[in-house]
């Protein structure tokens, strides 16, 4: 009864000494980041009709219909 004591302890102690305390706090500040956007000038939200076939959808065309 002992041996089985003295195993459970050992495991105890093992696994104290690996999770026995939390992880450092990280702080808010550190968990995000700044990044500087670049102006696009309108290019990417301006109308291209050459293009404008590769965003349209329509489901009677998609069929075949």
């Amino acid at each position: 009864m002992n041996k089985e004591h003295a195993g459970d302890d050992a495991a105890a102690a093992a696994r104290h000494a690996r999770y026995g305390r939390l992880p450092e706090r990280i702080r808010f500040e550190e968990m995000t980041g700044g990044v500087e956007a670049e102006p696009s000038g309108g290019v990417h939200a301006s109308y291209d009709p050459q293009g404008a076939w590769k965003y349209y959808s329509c489901l009677a065309l998609d069929l075949g219909l």
